[in-house]
């Protein structure tokens, strides 16, 4: 059996949560922050659930990753999500010294990864994540037109 690499592995359980999401009414993203190989936190959107509009995926893994390390710094951390970040969360990611962005699909509409904006590795700030895209793009792409499909009627 072929193993997978750690970036698949890791997209896969967002991918996992991302689809919980959807069976929830809620849009299919799903995030998991990972530290020195072992996952700190994972969540998907629940936006609707909680009446959030900041209750994005990766805010709520990096709020809970900062509660269980004791802290607001996250460095040494990987986040992965299924959809590349809006600013909010880019935003929060560069605040939050993340070392790396892993994500699975652009977004042509609100991307801040790299597609509309570049939050993430823009030189003015005082910090900048590694970047890497298009894991599970496939997957993660379906699962969002299927989803918006359905919506739409």
């Amino acid at each position: 059996m072929m193993s997978l690499l750690p970036d698949e592995k890791h997209m896969g359980e967002a991918l996992r949560l991302a689809e919980e999401a959807a069976r929830c009414g809620e849009v299919p993203i799903g995030a998991v922050l990972v530290k020195d190989g072992q996952v700190l936190s994972a969540d998907r959107n629940r936006r609707e659930e909680l009446n959030d509009a900041a209750a994005h995926a990766e805010i709520l893994v990096i709020r809970q990753a900062g509660s269980l390390l004791g802290g607001w710094r996250l460095g040494g951390c990987t986040l992965y999500v299924t959809l590349e970040p809006c600013p909010m969360c880019a935003g929060a990611m560069v605040m939050a010294r993340l070392d790396r962005l892993v994500y699975g699909t652009v977004d042509p509409k609100g991307g801040a990864a790299g597609t509309l904006y570049d939050l993430v590795r823009d030189k003015r700030l005082n910090h900048r994540l590694e970047v890497s895209s298009g894991i599970l793009e496939a997957e993660c792409a379906a699962l969002l037109q299927s989803f918006f499909k359905k919506r739409r009627g």
